[in-house]
């Protein structure tokens, strides 16, 4: 068999954006490979339940993407268990190299690769993800009806989802490692005049703690970062809000990106810097961040594909 493999439209990444774009890719006869990336299915296989997503008044996420798979696949869509580790812009067709050995080839690529949350590195951070800890606070605020939960950062995410938070929570307490905020002014204010939230100065976030059956979260421990004092926070919910990083080293030397390397595409497409180049999804959304906003701009760079392709021939 041989390891190279032609399409006419490479898709790289497979969440809610890379998916929708095989869907309409197949249906547009451009018979598409899909390449699913170290993380299949992309954040959602992380969370728990969404309720959020038009069509569904509750899935678990990982089914969620499951289903997009298997929609992909009935369109007609090749999906590969592959990394994708890097990927020529400078000759056409594009060359793309998978980790497994194989070359790809392709007339046009669609980047979907998505962004991650940051995380603070803690193991108990990590046990209770998708059980009390969230990167979301729009994808999983809802579940905190009238409980007291905590949000980690002092940024603009921080702030904006502590603000949001308050739409469910009885109390919501802001835990910065310094005295001030990097917010934007008027999210500093909106946040000092609401009665909801509490701030807490010069603490970081040191365990989350809580039952392991069921597995959820109660509590957080937080330390003072000059006397080093230890305080508990009762909890039900803890939100890391420390940032997103976008998923866009295999192209971010050559393609034009901003706030932060989230790659730029002209306004109202999907369409990159170069030609033939197509990215949607969070890898180009740092404002909204949602798997029915992705799942709008895969269908979107398919459509953009397509067309492109058709100039071509």
């Amino acid at each position: 068999m041989s390891d190279t493999r032609h399409t006419k439209v490479l898709i790289i990444g497979s969440g809610p954006a890379g998916y929708t774009a095989g869907v309409y890719a197949s249906r547009a006869m451009l018979e598409p490979i899909l390449v699913q990336g170290i993380e299949p299915g992309g954040q959602l296989t992380t969370t728990t339940e969404v309720e959020n997503y038009p069509g569904f008044t509750e899935v678990q996420g990982p089914d969620l993407m499951i289903k997009m798979q298997e929609h992909a696949q009935a369109m007609g869509c090749e999906i590969i268990g592959d990394i994708i580790t890097s990927l020529d812009t400078t000759q056409r067709p594009f060359v793309a190299k998978g980790d497994s050995g194989k070359t790809y080839t392709a007339d046009a690529v669609i980047l979907a690769t998505g962004a991650r949350a940051k995380w603070l590195g803690l193991e108990s951070e990590d046990k209770f993800k998708g059980f009390g800890v969230s990167a979301c606070a729009t994808c999983d605020g809802f579940f905190y009806r009238g409980q007291e939960i905590v949000v980690i950062g002092g940024g603009n995410t921080a702030v904006e989802e502590a603000l949001f938070l308050t739409n469910f929570a009885s109390k919501v307490t802001l835990v910065h490692r310094r005295d001030e905020l990097r917010a934007e002014k008027i999210l500093q204010d909106r946040l000092m005049k609401n009665e909801k939230i509490e701030t807490l100065w010069f603490h970081e976030l040191e365990e989350v703690y809580g039952s392991d059956s069921p597995l959820g979260v109660e509590g957080i421990k937080v330390k003072h970062t000059t006397t080093g004092e230890i305080r508990d926070i009762p909890a039900k919910g803890v939100f890391v809000a420390i940032g997103h990083a976008p998923a866009s080293e295999l192209v971010a030397d050559v393609l034009e990106t901003h706030n932060g390397g989230y790659i730029k595409v002209t306004p109202g497409t999907t369409e990159t810097s170069i030609p033939g180049i197509f990215a949607a999804g969070d890898l180009t959304d740092h404002k909204y961040r949602q798997a029915v906003t992705s799942a709008g701009m895969g269908c979107m760079a398919a459509l953009d594909a397509e067309r492109f392709l058709a100039t071509q021939e």
